[in-house]
């Protein structure tokens, strides 16, 4: 079975737009079904009954749970294992599940082989609670922490249900933004956890292709075995068997090797971007995160060698107590009077068998509401893990625009190529 999803992505901070997904159903000649979901742009109020993604946080999209289903809000994160739900009503929560409407819901106990056996890989492990329930602690990189029973229940994308999909109900956490949490209803994992929600779907990959115009996509179930797909180069997973206190081992780690500026290779060891011996310094893709962010030796070298070539053409902001979200210190200003950015130099990802080039618009990003005098102001997209408190490089959404990415975990590759997305969103049928 295939299922193409329609999805776009965003950022934890910014863009309310909201992405009206409008579905029809192909059964093909072979016992394969194949569920196609086209995307439309609206700006209007979600109309009931359709399919919606939420140009917030990372990639929405609004589901049914539960029997009778019940609709959710969930945000998909190829950075996280276990899906969750929250199922207890609060003032700030504009949609919760609950279990209680539902006859398919079944708490899992804690001496199930799924509470004791597939939780391993959770950061912090699982306990059992006063009523002998499999009770779950997940937290987040943001200091944001979320806590339930692990259960299961009826998950239906389309109009295709899933049975016994195990999720965590959740009834209480610590956010560090409520604004936003409020808007969804919970998060569906991807990583390459035993729970993770394309693990228990079975599916041996699946791919995604974000649009650099209107930030739309698509999100692919499946195989992506296309005439007009050509040239995708991969790039072996990171395997490490032994346990590791800073690395994740069912994130998508991936072999950075290095990090060029329009020919410029950046004069560092390799081994300052592989992992250490505690397994910090691992290299993630990411599609929960907007920006991408680099261990601080690498960050610091990349900022200076862009300084260096673009100090004829842009303006630093020198503004020595503005930090964008954090972590990001190279502003610039721009006149307000300029439609375009000044060329600017290519800033290539060297991987293991293949490179991902990070070029015009994508390298500066105008931070709203920010002024100085007539200029506008701009934040050079590659932030600093020190300043997150990250021991990790992350690669963000934001940089894989126009690429076609592929998750092959059957072979343990991820693999890209560069791709208009949107005409690869009209040859699929979806968004045209």
């Amino acid at each position: 079975m295939e299922i193409f999803i329609s999805s776009i992505f965003s950022s934890r901070l910014l863009l309310l737009l909201l992405f009206q997904l409008f579905f029809f159903f192909t059964i093909c000649l072979a016992s394969t079904q194949t569920v196609i979901l086209p995307l439309k742009t609206q700006v209007l109020p979600r109309p009931s009954g359709k399919l919606s993604f939420h140009h917030n946080v990372s990639l929405t999209v609004s589901v049914t749970v539960g029997s009778p289903p019940q609709p959710v809000t969930m945000v998909l994160d190829t950075g996280s294992e276990l899906s969750w739900l929250h199922c207890k009503k609060a003032p700030n929560f504009h949609s919760v599940f609950d279990p209680l409407r539902s006859t398919s819901y079944s708490p899992i106990p804690c001496t199930s082989p799924t509470c004791r056996t597939r939780t391993r890989d959770f950061s912090i492990p699982v306990s059992c609670d006063q009523k002998k329930l499999c009770h779950a602690v997940i937290s987040y990189a943001d200091a944001s922490s979320i806590e339930g029973n692990l259960a299961s229940e009826t998950f239906h994308i389309g109009n295709s249900a899933m049975p016994g999909t195990i999720f965590g109900c959740m009834d209480s956490g610590v956010s560090t933004n409520t604004d936003e949490d409020s808007k969804t209803t919970g998060l569906i994992g991807f990583n390459r956890g035993s729970l993770s929600f394309v693990t228990q779907m079975g599916f041996p990959k699946f791919s995604y292709c974000i649009s650099g115009q209107d930030s739309s996509g698509i999100l692919l179930f499946g195989e992506s075995s296309f005439s007009w797909l050509r040239g995708l180069k991969y790039t072996p997973l990171v395997q490490i068997s032994t346990p590791l206190p800073y690395f994740d081992r069912v994130a998508y780690t991936v072999h950075l090797e290095g990090i060029k500026v329009a020919n410029s290779v950046l004069q560092l060891p390799k081994s300052v971007y592989a992992p250490d011996h505690t397994g910090a310094g691992q290299t993630m893709v990411d599609s929960g995160t907007q920006f991408t962010f680099l261990l601080g030796p690498v960050y610091t070298a990349l900022k200076n060698e862009f300084l260096r070539q673009t100090k004829a053409s842009l303006k630093v902001l020198e503004d020595p107590n503005f930090v964008f979200q954090g972590a990001m210190d190279l502003c610039y200003r721009v006149p307000l009077t300029k439609r375009s950015l000044p060329p600017l130099p290519t800033v290539t990802l060297m991987f293991r068998g293949a490179e991902m080039s990070v070029s015009a618009e994508r390298l500066l990003y105008r931070v709203q509401g920010e002024r100085r005098g007539s200029d506008s102001v701009y934040c050079f997209t590659f932030g600093n893990s020190d300043l997150l408190g990250a021991e990790a490089y992350i690669i963000g959404h934001h940089h894989q625009q126009n690429m076609w990415m592929e998750f092959d975990l059957a072979k343990s590759r991820v693999g890209f190529a560069e791709v208009r997305c949107d005409l690869a969103g009209q040859r699929l049928g979806v968004g045209a």
